[in-house]
């Protein structure tokens, strides 16, 4: 019984396990995704779907110079024919190929509503129209001369170009994007008349190398205009088939004389951005306080072209202002490169001379096929003019023949069985006997008589002529190779000059980060940031130099909670290292703070930082030209007496978020970072008026990641509150320590009084410290002919020479420096150098 209903069972193949099975299922699904939907075909630069709906249009004779169709319509017949998928895909791909702003050269002439810059969707497909564009026609040129083979449909019903014959390189003049299952492709526009002089510079020598073939395409050609920043990502992107390049928004800045604000008109946009999307991200920005500087903004855009306007608020930079929305809006974006097409069923990237290389085959192919269907028609023509020309000359004999036959059949055998000569009078015929075929014949039966006059028979030698010169011709495009490419680049040339249009993308050869700092004259600037975050600049001229013991001039406004806790003079253009609580760092240009006036306390630090909550900026360095050499280094002391050096290109890698610079212990904190070259000294004091001088080598250089090691011990309840380094210099200069303390007293002592030691120790007295002068707040180093700036924690600054300022030893108390009152304190001393220009 077992056996019975063994033998019954089906036959069965070898088991296959369920990873095998999946896998399999998903490749199948992969690949048809890749060839059927996303990835476009090489040779006609179309994906299926649009290739179809061009097809359908050629089949409905909805070309450029006939009338209109409703799209319906021809949705109707692509997925009613050609395409097994829903309708909402074929009339989105109709309207994308009629979008002026999506194509460089649209493929779709489009009447009625297809959509805007703005996002907006286009009508349904029952109230638009569409006829195909004029340079469409030239994707079907030939097509039925057998030039592409035909494959069927979904269902088998109908036949369907596998490519269509386009005398035109459409994958790069109009690109494509497209995502698949495993891969993607975004390949830009470019312009026509560029890529067809490329063509033709590939034709007259294949071997040409892509830098060559870069000198006929600059770059990609985007509808929407907009300007290329940078030819280095084009020439990654045309050499290895992948590249990114940035395209920024096109611009203009016009400024009010009379009121002094400045006006932002936004003329073109990058490629595939929102218009309607940006204003709004714009305002957001605005809005939430991370962005500054605008007054108003308005969209004039009408039939004449786009137009955004951007109001500044007086005295803001326009400059600063774009910087700013190029990097927080998509005024700038960027545009990924990734070349990928099918070739011959299999996606593949491509460089962009395998393109070219790709399209020239193609139009070999597609006229060596052509050549060959028009031979093969031309030598059928040949044959049946040839009989048409004997019996015309034996035309009595022929009369008699088929008068006397009794049937059509037997008329053709009586004619078909004779072999004729040919006229004296017809030199054209070669052959001097001749026997009719089939064809003749039924052409001889089928001539009407008044093809026999004398005019008619000689249309046929004329015909007959021309015909063995066009057979001539075409044996000689398929003999020679040099011949065909000539009749390649005739085609080519007459497309350029009928399609062929002027660059619409400008490309800057250069990509700077920056370029603001090249519109901005040189200025010394005093930098202020108080302890509650609150930073501005101010010019130093504003600051007149003023008698040791001054008042001083009102700096900024502060609140009993706030105080100035660092200033710094530095160029308008340098760049700023802030050092946080946190142990990170932060950059950030000078010309980027708010210039504001003394009344104003300035911008907070958080809207100009992207710093975490509660985290505070505790020290600030300024970096320029002279001092960024990478092969130097950053020097950190913090509050607790620990020092660290760390090379400084490993800050080279600027990032919006900061980056670690150094790992805090519990309780301490950052007071002083400085540039140093490795061979220089270093000098640190306590509140106590300690002070330790000592080599900086004898620190080692180590990661952004550690601690640091013990530059000077401290006695309870003191802190490190002055890091000085020290260069060592060829020509020996007499150089200062300024001290001052909270009470506003100060002195200078000779740099000779401080002997070097070794670092870890209790140190030297560099002030002597009581009731009288209080804590010491800062020591400088300085030169008789520099100048100072004195800071309280009231907002109150003193400018003064150092001349002017006794110099006395170490163990003294000094001189009165800046008179303040009860409860306001000195906290701060800056050096400005003796360059500066006194107003």
């Amino acid at each position: 019984m077992f056996e019975k209903n063994k033998e019954s069972l089906p036959i069965t193949y070898e088991d296959e396990t369920i990873e095998d099975e999946i896998k399999q299922s998903y490749l199948d699904y992969a690949m048809s995704v890749i060839i059927g939907r996303a990835i476009p075909d090489i040779r006609d630069g179309l994906k299926p779907v649009h290739r179809r709906v061009i097809f359908a249009m050629h089949e409905l004779n909805n070309i450029w110079n006939k009338k209109y169709l409703k799209s319906a319509r021809v949705v109707g017949d692509v997925i009613g024919k050609y395409h097994p998928h829903g309708d909402c895909a074929v009339y989105d791909a109709i309207v994308r190929m009629a979008q002026e702003f999506s194509m460089r050269y649209v493929l779709i002439d489009g009447q009625g509503n297809f959509g805007s810059i703005d996002g907006d969707n286009a009508a349904a497909m029952r109230y638009t129209e569409v006829r195909m564009s004029r340079i469409t026609n030239e994707f079907l040129y030939d097509i039925e001369k057998s030039t592409v083979d035909w494959v069927d449909n979904y269902d088998g019903s109908e036949k369907i170009p596998e490519f269509l014959p386009s005398r035109i390189p459409n994958l790069l003049i109009n690109g494509t994007s497209g995502i698949a299952v495993g891969m993607a492709t975004n390949i830009p526009p470019h312009n026509i008349k560029e890529v067809i002089n490329a063509c033709l510079a590939f034709i007259d020598n294949n071997k040409i190398s892509i830098e060559d073939l870069m000198k006929y395409i600059k770059g990609p050609d985007f509808p929407t205009s907009g300007i290329i920043h940078g030819k280095s990502g084009i020439l990654d992107a045309y050499k290895t088939g992948k590249g990114r390049i940035y395209i920024r928004a096109k611009y203009i800045i016009e400024k009010n004389k009379i009121t002094g604000n400045e006006k932002i008109i936004i003329t073109e946009l990058p490629y595939q951005v929102n218009k309607a999307r940006l204003i709004e991200k714009i305002a957001y920005l605005v809005k939430n306080k991370r962005l500054f500087g605008i007054n108003e903004l308005r969209d004039e855009s009408d039939k004449d072209g786009l137009r955004i306007v951007i109001e500044t608020k007086r005295y803001e930079s326009g400059e600063i202002i774009l910087n700013n929305l190029f990097a927080h809006t998509q005024l700038e974006v960027v545009y990924s490169i990734n070349m990928v097409a099918v070739d011959k069923g299999k996606p593949k990237k491509f460089n962009i001379k395998q393109i070219i290389e790709a399209f020239i085959n193609q139009r070999i192919e597609v006229i060596t096929r052509r050549t060959l269907y028009e031979l093969k028609k031309l030598k059928k023509r040949k044959h049946i003019i040839e009989g048409l020309i004997i019996a015309i000359s034996n035309i009595d004999v022929v009369i008699e023949l088929i008068k006397s036959a009794s049937s059509l059949e037997q008329a053709k055998n009586k004619l078909i069985n004779i072999k004729w000569k040919k006229n004296k009078l017809y030199k054209e015929i070669i052959i001097d006997e001749y026997i009719f075929t089939e064809y003749q014949i039924k052409a001889i039966l089928d001539l009407k008589l008044h093809r026999l006059t004398s005019l008619e028979s000689k249309n046929y030698i004329y015909e007959y002529k021309n015909t063995l010169n066009k057979i001539t011709n075409l044996k000689k495009i398929l003999s020679s190779f040099d011949y065909l490419m000539e009749i390649i680049r005739n085609e080519l040339v007459e497309i350029s000059s009928k399609y062929g249009d002027n660059r619409k993308t400008k490309i800057n050869a250069i990509r700077n980060e920056i370029n603001t700092v090249d519109l901005i004259n040189e200025e010394k600037m005093v930098v202020t940031v108080s302890r509650s975050g609150y930073a501005k600049i101010q010019p130093i001229s504003v600051y007149q130099a003023q008698k040791r013991g001054g008042r001083g001039k009102l700096a900024t406004i502060i609140t009993d909670e706030d105080v100035i806790e660092h200033l710094l003079v530095a160029s308008n253009h340098d760049t700023i290292l802030l050092f946080s609580d946190k142990g990170k760092v932060y950059w950030l240009k000078v010309y980027e703070i708010p210039q504001k006036s003394r009344s104003y306390r300035g911008r907070p630090l958080v809207n100009l930082l992207y710093l975490d909550e509660n985290e505070k900026i505790t020290a600030i360095l300024a970096i320029n030209d002279e001092n960024s050499n990478k092969n130097n280094y950053i020097f950190f002391a913090t509050a607790l007496g620990k020092v660290k050096r760390t090379y400084m290109k490993q800050f080279a890698r600027q990032r919006n978020c900061g980056i670690i610079a150094l790992n805090l212990e519990e309780g301490d904190r950052l007071i002083g970072a400085a540039i140093t070259n490795g061979k220089d000294n270093v000098m640190l004091l306590a509140s106590n008026g300690k002070s330790i001088y000592f080599k900086e080598s004898e620190v080692r250089a180590m990661g952004r990641n550690a601690t640091g090691v013990m530059g000077m011990r401290l006695f309870p309840k003191n802190k490190i509150i002055s890091l000085i380094i020290i260069k060592n210099q060829k020509k020996l200069q007499k150089y200062y320590i300024l001290t001052a303390s909270e009470k506003g007293y100060g002195k200078r002592t000779l740099l000779e009084d401080f002997n070097l030691r070794k670092r870890g120790g209790l140190g030297v007295i560099a002030m002597r410290s009581s009731k009288r002068n209080g804590k010491l707040v800062s020591a400088i180093k300085v030169k008789e002919s520099d100048e100072i700036i004195l800071i309280t924690n009231r907002g109150k600054l003193v400018r003064t020479r150092v001349k002017e300022i006794s110099c006395v030893s170490r163990d003294t108390q000094g001189v009165k420096l800046i008179r303040v009152n009860k409860e306001e304190k000195l906290v701060s001393v800056v050096r400005l150098g003796e360059k500066i220009d006194l107003k």
